[in-house]
């Protein structure tokens, strides 16, 4: 075979430090946009963000030579220095660490609806409880106590 074909899309999840109501619903927006151009700077694909005030989701493709980690640390960075720079949040953080997951192709336009419905989701749903079903589902074992 004389090409690579591959099909990486990801649903990242990720907090703000010590879970903070700390993204703003004045510029969620726009942060969301920012990564999103951050993503396709890296020759990615975003397919969808969004999130609420203590963490955020995103929906992106990748290529081959990408590596995952490597592409959470550049948004999380970019995205902190971002806050701080253009919208003057000093004390904005990222918690460390996040969890990704694979999605087929037949799975994107659903998780990309469940990424977009954040708002009312959580409404009756909490970060921990949510990350911890998303967890148990992919069948990822955690530790309760790393879930803070």
């Amino acid at each position: 075979m004389g090409s690579t074909f591959v099909s990486l899309t990801y649903h990242a999840v990720f907090s703000t430090k010590d879970r903070q109501l700390s993204i703003n619903k004045e510029w969620q927006a726009r942060l969301h946009e920012y990564m999103a151009g951050t993503i396709f700077g890296l020759q990615g694909v975003p397919h969808n963000i969004g999130g609420v005030a203590d963490h955020v989701h995103l929906l992106f493709g990748l290529k081959a030579t990408h590596c995952l980690a490597d592409v959470m640390r550049d948004i999380k960075k970019s995205s902190s220095a971002w806050i701080h720079d253009v919208l003057k949040v000093p004390d904005f953080a990222w918690q460390e660490g996040y969890a990704a997951f694979s999605v087929s192709p037949t799975a994107r336009r659903s998780v990309s609806g469940y990424i977009g419905r954040q708002e009312s989701h959580h409404r009756r749903l909490s970060f921990r409880d949510e990350l911890k079903r998303l967890l148990m589902r992919a069948e990822i074992a955690f530790e309760e106590r790393f879930l803070d």
